[in-house]
């Protein structure tokens, strides 16, 4: 994430400001700045090619602070969002502002990798097809609801916005972590798999570093939650769930990648670390070895020092930096869908 700062007093700004609390002035994102911008009395930006933006409908409702091209309409991030919790289901708007809060911080560090972010909806330049669309459910108003993806529709369950909840369950599956913009950036994984390992070059070497993709999901779904990770798993896999099948070793992977990328360009934007891009890096495994490893150790003995649990509790074996460098390389020629 970057570093932003106020146009007008220059104060430190956060991601999601909407007002700054320095001078005063209501802000909003540009998205094709990348830039926190001032807004004028009437919620409106002009950009430098003269195109007026307004702010998003849905920033009471979910606090976004997206700008949108017409005035009374959704931004780019929430039109992503095919489903959301209806009006009367009080529990699941409380907690629909963190996933969208989640989701906007996950197409932001995809733009910045890459990665082409495109809707299902054709009246806005989305692919019904191939396109990208979210449906955020509730299951703390008795819905089951299955986090997931199928088709580029990911389903997220509100209810992991709540701590106590994620915390069960997070304790019941023995998992070291377990957050709501890691479960958009897994499943994001999966539908970038689907969209860019093509190509039989790309689709060997997939399926030589994760597996085959063609063996039964739900048996190897049942067996995992029957008997766990094989022995010795942690020689070749970065987690246990990603033993799991070949398609949950790739999200698996895709995710940690997402967590790398972002944490080393936060670090490297707030002056912990020389390293400003993971961009600079021609090989994605130097980055890890060389800068990830070292800092993600000092992250966790900071919030050991704080009594808090490791930042990062993984260890990364070499066939992983084998699985993230193919992940890396997806970004530098992405097939478009």
């Amino acid at each position: 994430m970057k570093a932003f700062r106020c146009r007008v007093c220059d104060n430190p700004l956060h991601f999601e400001n909407s007002v700054c609390v320095s001078c005063g002035t209501a802000l909003g994102f540009s998205r094709s700045e990348r830039a926190i911008v001032p807004l004028d009395d009437t919620g409106r930006y002009v950009d430098p090619a003269g195109l007026v933006w307004h702010v998003c409908a849905n920033l009471n409702l979910s606090g976004c602070t997206w700008l949108a091209p017409v005035e009374g309409a959704s931004c780019f991030a929430c039109g992503l969002t095919r489903t959301r919790p209806s009006d009367h289901d009080l529990e699941g708007l409380a907690n629909y502002p963190l996933a969208e809060q989640a989701k906007r911080h996950l197409v932001f560090e995809l733009d910045g990798l890459g990665f082409p972010v495109v809707g299902k909806d054709p009246a806005t330049g989305g692919d019904e097809v191939n396109g990208l669309a979210f449906d955020l459910l509730s299951s703390s108003n008795g819905e089951d609801v299955t986090i997931g993806h199928e088709n580029g529709v990911v389903t997220i369950d509100l209810a992991e916005s709540d701590d106590a909840y994620r915390e069960k369950i997070r304790a019941q599956l023995a998992e070291p972590y377990r957050t709501m913009l890691g479960h958009f950036r897994h499943e994001v994984g999966h539908y970038y798999e689907w969209q860019l390992v093509r190509g039989d070059e790309r689709f060997s070497r997939c399926r030589e570093l994760f597996g085959d993709e063609s063996i039964d999901y739900a048996a190897e779904l049942q067996r995992h939650y029957e008997q766990g990770p094989p022995d010795g798993w942690e020689q070749s896999h970065i987690s246990t769930y990603a033993t799991m099948h070949p398609f949950e070793d790739f999200a698996e992977t895709w995710a940690h990648y997402l967590h790398i990328c972002d944490t080393i360009e936060t670090a490297g934007e707030y002056g912990l670390t020389a390293v400003s891009s993971p961009a600079l890096f021609s090989s994605f495994r130097d980055l890890v070895v060389g800068i990830w490893v070292p800092l993600s150790i000092a992250l966790n003995m900071i919030n050991r020092s704080m009594g808090k649990d490791d930042l990062y509790p993984f260890v990364i074996p070499a066939p992983v930096l084998d699985k993230l460098d193919f992940v890396a390389s997806l970004a530098d020629r992405p097939d478009s869908p």
